[in-house]
C-alpha cells in the first residue's frame, strides 16, 4: 500500500499576508508615481511661467530703454488724466490702480537699420542754413527713415500725424514735416523751437503698456506726444496673459517695474512667476 506524501503549500493565512504586503507595496508605488508626476507638472508650469514673464519683461525693458526723458507718464485708464512717472502719485496715492505706463520712444528702428542711420541725432548749429524751421543733420539718411516708419505703420502715415524731434531738457515735441525727402535736412513745423542745440532725438510713435482684462498689451503707432490718448485701434501686441501684478515707479532717469503672471495647473491651483527690472 502506497503512502501519500503531503507537499508543503501556503496556508490561507500566509496568502492573506502576501496579498496585504502586495497591496501596501502597490499603494506606495502609486503614491510615488503620483508625486513624481505632480512634481513634473508643477516644475513645467513654473518653467513656462518664468519664461513668459522673463520674455515679456525683457521686451518691456528694451522698449523703455529708448524712452525720451520727460515723456514717461502713468495713468489709470488709456484716456484718463496722466502724470509724470517721477511725480508723487496724485491720481492714486496707493499706487494700486495704475494700469497704463506710457512714453514716447526714439526711433531705434531706423537709427540702427543701416551703416548710415536714418537720423544721426546731430544738428549742425554752425551751418548758416540751420534755423528754427530747418534743421541740418549731417550723417543722416532721412529718406530711409521715411521708408522704415511708413512700413512699420502699415504703409502710410496719417495726414494729421507728424513725427517729432525732442531736444535735451526740452519735453516739448517739435513736429517734422513729412514725407522726409532730403537726407540731411528736417523741416520743423509748429511748435517751432525757440532754441536749437546740437543733439536731438527723432520719434514717430508713442508706446503704452496697458493691462486689460488681466492681459498685458503693448500699444504703438500713435502720436509721439507726451500723454497722448492711447487709441482703441488694432495697433497693439499681446505681451503676456494672466497678469496678476503690474507695478511701476520712476526716480530720476530710472524706471523700475514688476510683473507677475499665473500659469494654471488645475481648476483650483495656479503657479505665479514674477520678474522685476530697472531701466536707465
Amino acid at each position: 500500500m502506497k503512502k501519500l506524501k503531503l507537499k508543503p503549500a501556503f496556508t490561507m493565512l500566509e496568502l492573506i499576508f502576501v496579498i496585504i504586503i502586495l497591496g501596501i507595496v502597490s499603494s506606495i508605488g502609486a503614491e510615488m508615481i503620483s508625486k513624481v508626476y505632480t512634481g513634473y507638472i508643477t516644475q513645467r508650469a513654473q518653467y513656462k511661467a518664468s519664461m513668459k514673464t522673463q520674455l515679456a519683461s525683457q521686451q518691456i525693458a528694451n522698449r523703455l530703454a529708448s524712452a525720451i526723458p520727460g515723456t514717461v507718464v502713468r495713468r489709470l485708464t488709456k484716456a484718463g488724466a496722466f502724470e509724470n512717472i517721477t511725480d508723487p502719485m496724485g491720481l492714486d496715492p496707493s499706487g494700486d490702480t495704475y494700469t497704463v505706463l506710457q512714453w514716447v520712444g526714439s526711433d531705434v528702428d531706423s537709427f540702427t537699420a543701416n551703416a548710415t542711420p536714418g537720423w544721426s541725432g546731430f544738428a549742425d548749429v554752425d551751418n548758416p542754413t540751420t534755423i528754427a524751421t530747418n534743421l541740418i543733420t549731417p550723417g543722416s539718411n532721412l529718406t530711409l527713415a521715411n521708408t522704415i516708419i511708413t512700413n512699420l505703420n502699415g504703409g502710410a502715415l496719417p495726414a494729421a500725424w507728424k513725427p517729432t524731434i525732442y531736444f535735451p531738457n526740452d519735453t516739448l515735441n517739435h513736429n517734422v514735416a513729412i514725407p522726409l525727402t532730403v537726407n540731411t535736412a528736417l523741416t520743423l513745423i509748429a511748435p517751432v523751437p525757440t532754441h536749437v542745440v546740437e543733439h536731438y532725438k527723432f520719434a514717430w510713435t508713442s508706446y503704452a503698456l496697458v493691462v486689460e482684462n488681466g492681459d498685458l498689451f503693448l500699444y504703438y503707432a500713435f502720436d509721439p506726444i507726451t500723454g497722448w490718448t492711447v487709441p482703441n485701434g488694432t495697433n497693439r501686441s499681446l505681451l503676456l496673459k494672466n497678469v496678476s501684478t503690474f507695478r511701476f515707479t520712476g526716480s530720476g532717469q530710472t524706471i523700475r517695474f514688476k510683473i507677475c503672471a499665473e500659469e494654471q495647473i488645475g481648476e483650483d491651483f495656479n503657479i505665479t512667476s514674477c520678474k522685476e527690472k530697472a531701466v536707465f
